[in-house]
């Protein structure tokens, strides 16, 4: 249960789903969490539920001055910074014809725009510490096609995480990417969609959709010392799907 002790962690996203998800197993392994979300409300719940170990910092994800708020914020809280979770994302459910610019450069601002700016921000607090490892959550879709500017942003977080694990390599400095398929968040659990994804997953290989917390346990695999020689590389948790 100490897989992360004395480890200080920032996770995106984080006030629901699986960036909620990640949060609880890395305190319960033993880290110290800044959990940041634009949802201040649901954020402090979180925070509280999970005890003196976590502080929650409302953050727009796709603003420059809002990262170095959180990565000055967490190292002057907790003294350092081990690691990164960019977990925020969003998708829109509009067809190429009804996108707008404005649609596609939300998702991009969240999506990809967010691992950049997180990345860039929290590398030198990793570098001052000696190390770090940054995991970065993409999507199935970073690998085969689906939504518009949802999947092109999941394979841009697929290529950015490649580029920045060789320029960061030499400051022992780790950078993955997740890859989750479909996951039993409340988002995707509700109103007309659950019986959309029960008819869905008849076709996963295995059967059925993910637990948020079978991502968490890769990303806390990613985060830990047990991933030491991992960099660069793409960890995939969609039940087959892909393999099809």
């Amino acid at each position: 249960m100490d897989r992360l002790k004395d480890k200080v962690a920032i996770i995106t996203g984080a006030s629901q789903g699986m960036g909620a998800s990640h949060a609880k197993l890395f305190v319960s392994e033993g880290a110290k969490v800044a959990i940041t979300d634009i949802n201040e409300e649901k954020g402090n719940q979180v925070a509280a539920e999970l005890g003196n170990g976590t502080i929650f910092i409302k953050q727009d994800v796709s603003s420059e001055s809002d990262w170095q708020n959180v990565v000055h914020t967490t190292v002057d809280h907790f003294g350092k910074l081990d690691i990164l979770v960019n977990n925020a994302g969003i998708s829109i459910n509009k067809s190429l014809d009804d996108m707008s610019v404005d649609d596609y450069l939300k998702i991009f601002k969240i999506n990809q725009l967010s691992v950049f700016l997180g990345t860039k921000y929290a590398a030198p607090a990793l570098r001052k510490n000696g190390s770090g490892s940054i995991v970065n959550i993409s999507s199935m879709n970073g690998l085969v096609g689906g939504a518009v500017g949802y999947t092109d942003t999941k394979f841009a977080v697929r290529g950015l995480t490649k580029a920045v694990a060789l320029q960061l390599a030499k400051d022992n400095i780790r950078v993955n990417s997740v890859h989750p398929g479909v996951i039993a968040t409340p988002m995707i659990l509700q109103g007309d969609s659950k019986a959309v994804i029960e008819e869905f997953a008849k076709n996963i290989p295995l059967q059925r959709v993910a637990e948020p917390s079978e991502v968490s346990k890769t990303v806390l695999f990613l985060a830990s010392d047990d991933s030491s020689y991992s960099t660069g590389s793409e960890f995939i948790i969609d039940g087959g799907l892909t393999a099809q």
